[in-house]
C-alpha cells in the first residue's frame, strides 16, 4: 500500500521513506481486458487490474511499471505494454463478462471480451448497443453509468458461481476469496481493500453468537467468505477451487481440519454498512 520502490516514491511520502526520486505520478488507463499486478517485475501475481481501470506510475523501467491501483491503493508492478494514456470513462461493465463488437451486429464477429467491472467510455447511443472509445460496441444490456450502483452483494458474488479459483484473480476468468468480496461491495458503492487481511476493517464487528444474515462477512485466517443466507457460505476457495455455496458448518470443519482455503477457527465476522 506504499507508493515507492527505492528509485522513486510518491512526492507526498517525502520524508516518511528514502527513495532517489519523488515523483507526483502519472495516470494511466489499462488496455487489455486483465493484467496482473505483481510484487516484483515478473514477480507473483498479487492483484489484477481491469480494462479502463486507472493506475497511478511512480516508476518505470525494463519494461515494467511500478506504481498504484486507484480501486483500492494496492501497489505493484504492471507490464508497461498494458497502460495508456489517461481516459476517462462514462460507464461500467456490469455483466459477468461482455464482448466488444467490430460492429453493432448480434452476429458480428467479437474480437475480445472484457469483465465485470471494467471500465468504457461511450462514445455514441446506437439503441441495442453502445460504441465506446476504442471504436467496438457494447450491449447495452451489460453497461451501467459510472455512478450506478447494485444494492446487494451476494447477488453481485453470485454472479461468479462457478469462477476458477485465482491466487490474485479479479475477475470472471479467475478469482480468489478476497477479490470476489472486493468486486461485490464496490459494485454496492462500499469501498473495499483487496487482502482478506485489510477487509476485517469492513463494516461493524459481530458477536459470536450473533445471527448471520445475507451478507455477512466471515473471515479466517488467510480467507473470507460472504453469507447468502444464515447457514451458507458463498465464496471463492481452493477446496472446490471454485467460487461455491457451501453450508458455513462445512466450511468451519474442513478448515479447522486444515485446508487450503484458510487456516483455525473463524476469527472475526463482519456486517457491511452499505451506502443509503
Amino acid at each position: 500500500m506504499t507508493p515507492a520502490n527505492g528509485h522513486a516514491a510518491a512526492h507526498e511520502l517525502r520524508g516518511v521513506v528514502e527513495a532517489t526520486r519523488y515523483v507526483k505520478g502519472t495516470i494511466r488507463t489499462v488496455q487489455q481486458p486483465l493484467v496482473n499486478l505483481s510484487d516484483a517485475p515478473r514477480g507473483d501475481r498479487a492483484s489484477q487490474l481491469l480494462f479502463g481501470e486507472a493506475f497511478r506510475v511512480i516508476d518505470e523501467r525494463d519494461g515494467f511499471a511500478f506504481g498504484q491501483s486507484l480501486r483500492d491503493g494496492y501497489c505493484g508492478y504492471v507490464i508497461s505494454g498494458a497502460l495508456t494514456r489517461q481516459e476517462a470513462a462514462t460507464h461500467w461493465i456490469a455483466a459477468p463478462a461482455t464482448h466488444l463488437y467490430p460492429r453493432a451486429r448480434l452476429k458480428a464477429p467479437p474480437e475480445v471480451a472484457i469483465f465485470f467491472g471494467s471500465h468504457v467510455r461511450v462514445t455514441s447511443d446506437l439503441g441495442d448497443f453502445k460504441k465506446v472509445s476504442t471504436g467496438h460496441f457494447v450491449p447495452s444490456g451489460h453497461l451501467q453509468p459510472l455512478r450506478a450502483r447494485f444494492s446487494d452483494p451476494v447477488g453481485v458474488a453470485d454472479m461468479f458461481l462457478g469462477t476458477p479459483y485465482l491466487w490474485g484473480g479479479s475477475s470472471r476468468w479467475g478469482v480468489d476469496c478476497s477479490g470476489l468480496v472486493q468486486q461485490a461491495l464496490i459494485a454496492c458503492g462500499l469501498d473495499c481493500p483487496r487482502d482478506s487481511d485489510q477487509q476485517r476493517g469492513v463494516g461493524r464487528e459481530l458477536h459470536a453468537d450473533a445471527p448471520l444474515q445475507r451478507g455477512d462477512l466471515i473471515f479466517w485466517d488467510g480467507h473470507v467468505g460472504i453469507m447468502s443466507d444464515a447457514e451458507t457460505l458463498l465464496h471463492a476457495n481452493a477446496h472446490h477451487m471454485a467460487v461455491a455455496y457451501e453450508p458455513l458448518a462445512e466450511a468451519r470443519a474442513r478448515i479447522q481440519e486444515g485446508d487450503p482455503t484458510g487456516r483455525g477457527d473463524i476469527v472475526t465476522r463482519r456486517r457491511p454498512e452499505l451506502p443509503g
